[in-house]
């Protein structure tokens, strides 16, 4: 696992977007952190490096919502699933195995049903602005987006 400092929200979103600029087709972004940590904050600007021109919204209450970039974004918030098979009800396989990326808020909560091919970042609270984020890739499918998403 690799770790950056980022010292205020401009340098969270700095590196969000740099990293929504980055994916393809494919890719399943997963976020963790404790509430408030900036999750939602993070996914907007990956959205932004993507293209999305449409106002990003956490999907708190109906699980996924659908953004076009240069790629479809599929942007799940999974704080209220109980069990990750529930998950079968919205077609999550067919986002997941789609032609867009994921970005998954709480992934920890479904981590049994997601594919191996993920890339994980967790959002640890530092400060009143500052955040530590750690990125790790069990696959080594995201091994060159980590190492350029954590140079400075």
């Amino acid at each position: 696992m690799k770790c950056i400092k980022l010292n205020n929200q401009q340098e969270t979103e700095a590196i969000a977007e740099k990293l929504g600029s980055m994916v393809k087709k494919g890719d399943i972004i997963c976020l963790t952190g404790d509430l408030g940590a900036g999750k939602t904050v993070f996914s907007k600007s990956f959205a932004k490096g993507l293209g999305v021109q449409e106002v990003v919204t956490s999907p708190t209450f109906t699980i996924v919502q659908e953004y076009q970039g240069r790629i479809p974004m599929y942007h799940f918030d999974v704080y209220r699933v109980n069990q990750p098979h529930e998950m079968d009800d919205i077609g999550f396989d067919e986002y997941v195995f789609g032609d867009g990326v994921c970005i998954i808020e709480w992934a920890s909560i479904i981590k049994e049903i997601l594919p191996e091919n993920c890339l994980w970042i967790e959002i640890q609270v530092t400060g009143a602005e500052s955040r530590t984020i750690c990125v790790e890739d069990q696959s080594q499918n995201y091994k060159n987006i980590i190492k350029e998403l954590l140079m400075k």
